[in-house]
C-alpha cells in the first residue's frame, strides 16, 4: 500500500511539473540562486561585525592609555611641557579643588609657565638640571599653584555674589596695558613682546586679565576695610588741604613721595596716571595694575616724560585672610605635590 501510494504522489509530482508556467519555474530558479548567495552574505556580515568590534576594542585600550599616560605627564611627573598644557587646554582637568572650587589645571602651567620663563631666559638654558635651578622651579611651580587656587576662590566667590567679568571689559584693561608707560603700541608689537617674553598669545592674555579682574573685583565688593579707609583718607584730605604725610599716619596706611621718575616706571599704574593729571591734582581712588590696592595720588611735578607724585596705598587684605584660613581648616585640595616653603 505505502509502495502505491509513493507511485501516486511522484505521478502527481511529475505532472504538476509539466503543468507549471515559465514564471514559477523563473521564481523557483531565482530562489535557489538567492540560497547559494546567502552561504557567502552571512560570513561577510559576521567579519564585519568583528572588524567594527575590534576598531572599537582597540579605540577604547588607545584611550585608557592616553589617559594614563596624561595622568601620570602631569599628576606624577608634573610635565609643564607645550604638551601637558595643550593637554589641559583641551581637558579642563583640574590641579587642585578650593572650596569645592575646581582649579584648572591650565590655569596654574599658564601661570607658571609665564613666571619661570623671563627668569630661564636670564639665566640660561630651561634644560639645566642643577640644584639651584631645580629649587627655582618650585618655588616658581608653588607660586603659581597658589595664584591660581586664589583665582579659583575669586571666582567661587564672585559666582557667589552675581559679580561678572564681561568681554568688554577685558578688552577695556588689554587696551589700557597698551598704553602702559605713556605711549600707545600696536596691538602686534605688544603682542609679540607678550609672546618673546612670557610665551603668552592674546588668548592667554586675555584669560589672565580675566581672572585678575574677578579678583579686583571681588576685592572690592568683600574688602568693606579696604572701602572705609579709602572713604576716611578721601574726607581727611579734602579737610586738611592734601596733607599725605597726616592722612598715612593717622590711618597706618602706605605712602610714598617720590622725585622726577620716568613714565615707565613699575609703580601699580601710579606713574602714567600721574602724568595724565596737572601738578598740585589729587587723583581719585584708583586700583594698582596688579589688583592688590587701592591708590590715591597728588602729582608734584612734571618734566618731558617725567612726573613727581606723592601717594596713599590702601591694599585689600580680606581675600587673602578667608584664603589664609581654608588653608588652615583644610579646605584646598591639591592633586600636586609642591612644599609650601613660605608661601602662603
Amino acid at each position: 500500500m505505502a509502495k502505491v501510494t509513493k507511485k501516486i504522489k511522484d505521478k502527481f509530482s511529475k505532472q504538476e511539473e509539466l503543468h507549471k508556467t515559465e514564471k514559477e519555474k523563473l521564481d523557483e530558479r531565482r530562489e535557489e540562486i538567492l540560497a547559494q548567495g546567502r552561504k557567502f552574505k552571512y560570513p561577510m556580515q559576521f567579519a564585519k561585525h568583528r572588524l567594527v568590534f575590534i576598531t572599537i576594542a582597540i579605540a577604547f585600550v588607545a584611550l585608557i592609555g592616553a589617559a594614563v599616560f596624561g595622568w601620570v605627564s602631569l599628576y606624577k611627573n608634573q610635565s609643564t611641557s607645550d604638551v601637558a598644557y595643550r593637554i589641559t587646554t583641551v581637558l579642563p582637568v583640574p590641579v587642585a579643588k578650593v572650596d569645592g572650587e575646581n582649579v584648572r589645571f591650565s590655569d596654574y602651567l599658564m601661570i607658571y609657565r609665564s613666571s619661570i620663563m623671563p627668569v630661564e631666559q636670564q639665566n640660561g638654558s630651561s634644560d639645566a638640571a642643577d640644584d639651584d635651578t631645580e629649587s627655582i622651579r618650585k618655588f616658581y611651580k608653588r607660586t603659581a599653584l597658589t595664584e591660581a587656587e586664589k583665582y579659583a576662590y575669586a571666582i567661587k566667590l564672585g559666582k557667589e555674589n552675581n559679580i561678572m567679568v564681561s568681554k568688554a571689559q577685558i578688552n577695556e584693561a588689554f587696551n589700557e596695558h597698551l598704553k602702559i608707560g605713556g605711549a600707545e603700541r600696536s596691538e602686534d608689537s605688544f603682542l609679540k613682546v607678550l609672546k618673546d617674553n612670557f610665551g603668552l598669545d592674546k588668548g592667554e592674555y586675555q584669560r589672565m586679565l580675566y581672572l585678575s579682574l574677578m579678583e579686583v573685583e571681588v576685592s572690592k565688593l568683600i574688602d568693606v576695610n579696604a572701602t572705609s579707609k579709602v572713604e576716611q583718607a578721601q574726607k581727611m584730605l579734602a579737610e586738611n588741604g592734601g596733607d599725605f604725610r597726616a592722612v598715612a599716619d593717622a590711618l597706618g596706611i602706605e605712602y610714598e613721595e617720590t622725585g622726577l621718575i620716568d613714565i615707565m616706571n613699575i609703580d601699580g599704574g601710579r606713574s602714567t596716571k600721574a602724568y595724565e593729571m596737572e601738578p598740585g591734582q589729587i587723583s581719585e581712588p584708583f586700583v594698582s595694575q596688579n589688583g592688590d590696592c587701592y591708590y590715591i595720588i597728588k602729582v608734584l611735578g612734571k618734566a618731558d616724560a617725567k612726573v613727581a607724585y606723592v601717594s596713599l596705598g590702601i591694599p585689600f587684605t580680606e581675600l587673602n585672610t578667608r584664603f589664609a584660613q581654608l588653608r588652615d581648616e583644610n579646605k584646598i585640595q591639591e592633586y600636586i605635590e609642591l612644599p609650601m616653603d613660605g608661601v602662603q
